[in-house]
Parts: C-alpha cells; sequence; structure tokens
C-alpha cells in the first residue's frame, strides 16, 4: 500500500453549497458523474460523497486542495455497483511519479454524513 486517505462531508452544509452556488457543480464533477446522480430526487449526498472521494485521494497521494484539478478524479461503477476511481491529468501523474497502479475506493452516506475511504496500491 502507498497511501490510505478519508474524508467525511456534512450533507446538508454541501447541500447549502450547492444551492448558495449552482455553477459548482460543473466546476467540481464529471459530465458523467453528475448524470448518473440526475434521476435522484436529492443528489446531495451521492455528490458529498462523490467530493469526499477526491478529497481522500488527495490525502491518500500525501497533497493538499490544489495539487491538481478536481476534474482529474472521478467515480465511475462497475456493473455490480462497485464503485471505480478514474484517476487523470495531474492526479495521474503524482500517482505514477509515487508507483500506484490501483485504486480501492469505498463509499458511504446518511442523510447527514458522506464518507470515503481510498487506497492506494
Amino acid at each position: 500500500m502507498q497511501g490510505i486517505g478519508i474524508d467525511a462531508v456534512d450533507v446538508e452544509r454541501f447541500r447549502t453549497a450547492l444551492e448558495r452556488t449552482p455553477q459548482l457543480r460543473n466546476r467540481l464533477f464529471t459530465h458523467e458523474e453528475l448524470q448518473s446522480v440526475s434521476a435522484k430526487s436529492d443528489p446531495a449526498s451521492s455528490l458529498a460523497a462523490r467530493f469526499a472521494v477526491r478529497e481522500a485521494t488527495m490525502k491518500a497521494l500525501g497533497v493538499g486542495l490544489g495539487a491538481f484539478d478536481l476534474h482529474d478524479v472521478s467515480v465511475t461503477k462497475l456493473n455490480s455497483g462497485q464503485p471505480t476511481l478514474r484517476i487523470e491529468g495531474r492526479a495521474k501523474q503524482l500517482a505514477d511519479a509515487r508507483g500506484i497502479t490501483s485504486w480501492q475506493v469505498s463509499i458511504s452516506h446518511t442523510d447527514s454524513v458522506a464518507i470515503a475511504v481510498v487506497a492506494a496500491e
């Protein structure tokens, strides 16, 4: 294991930020991620969890906010529903420099908290 990161996001606070700044969705998430939650009546907890993945990935890489573009990390799902990471751009360069070749991700959320754990291998 090369690194591990964990992050938790307050869902209500995140929801408020999305309502206050509607363009935030496009700045934080890929088109595919936004499409994957578009059918939900309240996608705030799912989006908060995806944001937590980005923060946890930074921690797993040992870097802070601004080290890579937030679109460089995104969440996709396998047919089984298992979440996976897509890493590209500067985040991929950082991972390659550290010898990271695979990722494990776990995401969970309630109405109030979204959490993500990312392991870099």
